[in-house]
This record gives structure tokens, C-alpha cells and sequence, in this order.
């Protein structure tokens, strides 16, 4: 069992920065943890995973870690949520349209709400349909396909977490440090 609200205990909506955007949690027992693209750190890294470590050290130079454990960016001010909060083992979007997107559009809400700039990265297209609901000029939106290996590689490239930063530095934000380290 994980703990389905990981995302706002780790970032208050009011000290968030970056929002990473993702469908539903992994679905594999022993992996998922309540942060989106997160694993705990014994997990294996999951293919979703390995391909945004890739597109981080093409994009900011960062080596690929030995371990898929997201906390450090939750405690920089990334909010790593889901459209969905949960699943059912081994059953991708067996949880979707029961109700987990009436709250993620509100939490989405509420920080689109909040004035301080926000970057948001939606990644697959569960994640873009929540772009109409971040109105606030304020705030950044990035869009890329899902980096899931059956998008065929088109996460590569995108280049968000340069962008990311060069936005947060831009409003006189502290930058993220994406580099996760070995364990």
C-alpha cells in the first residue's frame, strides 16, 4: 500500500513551483508511492522513469541514477501528481473516471489560483486535458507526450526541465536541481 496524497504532503500547493503532471500511478506491487514517475528507492526504474532520466541528462547534463526515488524534487517545490491517484495492480486506468479527476482538477485549480509562478509539465494526453484549467498568465505550460517506451521515443527532446528552470530563474525562483543521487 502507498499513501495516495504524497504529492501535497510533500509540496504544499502554496509552496509549489513546478507541477509534473502525469495519468495514474504505476502498476506494479512495490513501486508506486503516492508521487507521480516515483518509485521507492529499492524499486526497480520503471521505463517510464529511465526515459526522463535520459531526456534530464540530455537536457541539463545530470547522470542517470541508480534509483527512481523522486522525494528531492517534492522537497524543492515540485507537486508530482496524477491525473488518477490510484489503480488496480497490473490494470493501467482501471481507476480513471471514478471520480480522482473531479480532484485533481481542483487541486489543478487551486494552484493555478496561487500568483507565484508556476511551471506545469503535462505529459501524455490525460495530463493535457487538464491545460484548459491553468488560466493564470503567471504560470508556464509545457506539453509533451507521456515518456511511457510505447510513445515511441517522442518524449525526447522536449526539453522541459531547462525550460522549467530558465522560467523559474526568469521570476527570480530558486531553480530545481533534477539530479537524483545513487544510493
Amino acid at each position: 500500500m502507498f499513501d495516495l496524497f504524497n504529492a501535497l504532503k510533500y509540496s504544499a500547493i502554496s509552496n509549489t513551483k513546478v507541477v509534473i503532471l502525469g495519468q495514474d500511478p504505476y502498476i506494479n506491487e512495490g513501486e508506486a508511492h503516492g508521487l507521480s514517475f516515483s518509485v521507492k528507492p529499492a524499486a526497480k526504474i520503471p521505463p517510464s522513469l529511465s526515459n526522463i532520466f535520459k531526456e534530464i541528462a540530455d537536457d541539463v547534463g545530470c547522470y542517470i541514477p541508480n534509483n527512481g526515488h523522486l522525494l528531492k524534487w517534492s522537497k524543492q517545490g515540485v507537486m508530482l501528481l496524477n491525473t488518477v491517484l490510484s489503480v488496480r495492480a497490473k490494470q493501467s486506468k482501471s481507476h480513471a473516471g471514478k471520480g480522482w479527476e473531479h480532484f485533481t482538477t481542483a487541486v489543478i485549480k487551486k494552484l493555478n489560483d496561487n500568483e507565484t509562478p508556476t511551471a506545469f509539465l503535462l505529459w501524455g494526453r490525460d495530463a493535457q486535458s487538464k491545460a484548459e484549467l491553468i488560466t493564470n498568465s503567471n504560470h508556464l505550460v509545457l506539453q509533451a507526450t507521456h515518456p511511457s517506451p510505447l510513445a515511441g521515443g517522442r518524449f525526447f527532446g522536449c526539453k522541459h526541465f531547462s525550460k522549467t528552470n530558465a522560467f523559474l530563474q526568469q521570476n527570480n525562483l530558486q531553480p530545481i536541481d533534477w539530479q537524483i543521487e545513487n544510493l
